[in-house]
């Protein structure tokens, strides 16, 4: 039976080094809300320092770790690396916090889970209240929304919330932690959307150095801000950087698991590779070369579509400037905007190796112009 076990584990953790999963948890624990990734992109520059030349960040708190600064033909993989939180909005008269959103946090996971107020003076330890059940039986309109929703600090007046240093204004993360699944066939944890996508761009960077590939190229691993409201981050940064080519890579939805509709979300599984997004806002030409990659290099796959937007930073690197041909690689996940988002470790690593596989077949002067 153990030798059972060491083998499924090779099979999924089989291009995870131990320094990589030692960052990824560091990475994943870390607090980064949309406005405050400060502390999370110090980690991830530490990280990747040894596989770039130069960073270039600015005064919102995007980074590039940069190879090649020089070069003219520009190439850029992104992630974005905020996570869903609250703001204090409200304290009343008992000590009771009320909150507004930053970002898409569900008001419907709240109840019960046990969060961190980010002060001034430190962390300030708080739970979500809720009644109980055989208290206040449960109707329809009891679900749990941003008016019924509260944080309990152990204070029972607004003068002793505001002692702790608690006031309007400050963030609200939840505490959970990333955890293996099923002898770490799956990564679990909160704020996966995206970090994971930054920790794989940044694997994709070290594999590249560490395999001493010679870009003839300027390669820029992009982690972005605010991505949560409204794709802010790469909307600069990708303005500064005008690359020629951008491939954004972000999570999206399995659809396996109860209470997922395919004939509208699609047919998305973990465990089957890397989703390429068919939709306006991807370059064509630019996909079917990623396409092709995927298929020489006989790495899994999977397809979808979108409408009128991914989403997710696509659009910001597809619309800036004068245009940029960009595509994305996505990672299926669990449960998105939980505190128990999802994915399979072999996806994962698939999503490097196919962002590792294209970037080094480029040439540095490809034109995937349709005219």
């Amino acid at each position: 039976m153990k030798l059972l076990v060491e083998e499924v584990k090779n099979r999924y953790l089989s291009s995870m080094r131990t320094d990589s999963k030692t960052f990824l948890e560091a990475y994943l624990n870390n607090a980064s809300p949309t406005g405050q990734e400060v502390q999370g992109q110090q980690l991830w520059m530490q990280y990747i320092k040894p596989y770039v030349d130069t960073f270039i960040t600015d005064v919102y708190g995007n980074v590039a770790g940069v190879v090649n600064p020089d070069a003219p033909y520009k190439v850029a993989i992104e992630a974005h690396a905020d996570e869903i939180a609250y703001y204090v909005n409200y304290i009343n008269d008992k000590g009771y916090i009320y909150l507004k959103r930053n970002g898409g946090s569900d008001p419907l996971i709240a109840p019960s889970k046990r969060v961190n107020i980010h002060t001034e003076k430190g962390i300030v330890k708080a739970v979500f209240g809720w009644p109980a059940i055989h208290i206040r039986p449960r109707e329809k309109e009891d679900a749990p929304t941003l008016k019924t929703i509260f944080l309990d600090c152990g204070c029972e007046t607004r003068e002793e919330v505001e002692a702790l240093g608690v006031h309007v204004g400050c963030v609200v993360t939840f505490e959970d932690e990333m955890m293996w699944l099923n002898n770490e066939k799956y990564v679990s944890g909160r704020a996966l959307d995206n970090r994971i996508g930054g920790f794989m761009i940044a694997e994709t960077a070290r594999r590249i150095r560490e395999n001493k590939i010679a870009l003839p190229f300027g390669l820029y691993v992009v982690n972005a801000v605010q991505e949560e409201i409204g794709l802010r981050g790469a909307e600069m940064i990708s303005r500064r950087i005008k690359p020629n080519v951008a491939i954004v890579t972000d999570v999206c939805h399995d659809t396996q698991s109860p209470m997922h509709d395919k004939e509208v979300i699609g047919d998305i599984s973990c465990g089957k590779g890397p989703v390429l997004t068919y939709g306006p806002s991807v370059q064509n030409n630019l996909l079917k070369s990623i396409l092709k990659t995927a298929t020489d290099k006989k790495i899994p796959f999977q397809r979808t579509t979108a409408d009128r937007a991914t989403g997710t930073d696509t659009e910001s690197f597809a619309y800036s400037a004068e245009g940029v041909a960009t595509a994305l690689i996505s990672l299926p996940l669990k449960y998105m905007h939980t505190t128990v988002e999802s994915v399979r470790t072999d996806d994962i690593n698939h999503v490097i190796d196919l962002m590792y596989e294209f970037v080094v077949h480029l040439k540095g002067n490809e034109n995937y112009s349709y005219f």
